[in-house]
């Protein structure tokens, strides 16, 4: 399997392996391992952003994977080993031609994303599932895949003040 495959998954199905929008966290840590935390400054309140390499997993109060992303502009795109059937590095740096010959192959309807389409980028959304691939655009260069991942999973979340929400998060 290569990371092309993995997209193109990710956009069929809008999950990688155990990891969707709204699955329980501790099956994904059951599946996977334990991640490492993204501290963003001194923070430490929820919701909290884990990785997984260049799989980055946001999770609610209430223990649900609230958004995914996949990182896919560096060289090396590294997932964990029991996402992907033990691989676990793969070539980054995904054309966009390339990108959507594949999704086109395997039948995955997608459209321009207006929304994320401007200046030095280009975005496409999978029909189906929502999921978003924005390329960044070089000059003189073929517009390579930055990241990629569904929109976020929205749902009332009681679990940390009794009032919370999630529903205003940002969708791409």
């Amino acid at each position: 399997m290569e990371l092309i495959d993995v997209v193109t998954e990710l956009a069929r199905s809008g999950r990688l392996g155990p990891v969707s929008n709204g699955a329980a966290w501790d099956e994904v840590t059951a599946a996977l391992g334990q991640p490492w935390e993204v501290v963003v400054g001194k923070r430490r309140s929820w919701p909290r952003l884990f990785a997984y390499g260049d799989l980055e997993v946001s999770v609610c109060p209430c223990q649900k994977v609230i958004l995914i992303c996949l990182q896919t502009w560096r060289d090396v795109i590294d997932l964990p080993g029991g996402l992907v059937g033990g691989r676990e590095s793969f070539p980054g740096r995904l054309e966009y031609t390339d990108v959507i010959d594949h999704l086109d192959r395997a039948g995955c309807a997608w459209q321009p994303y207006v929304p994320l389409t401007f200046g030095g980028q280009r975005a496409v959304r999978a029909t189906s599932t929502g999921v978003v691939f924005v390329f960044e655009i070089r000059e003189g260069e073929e517009p390579v895949l930055n990241v990629v991942g569904p929109p976020p999973h929205r749902h009332d979340c009681l679990a940390s003040t009794g009032t919370r929400t999630n529903r205003d998060a940002v969708t791409p």
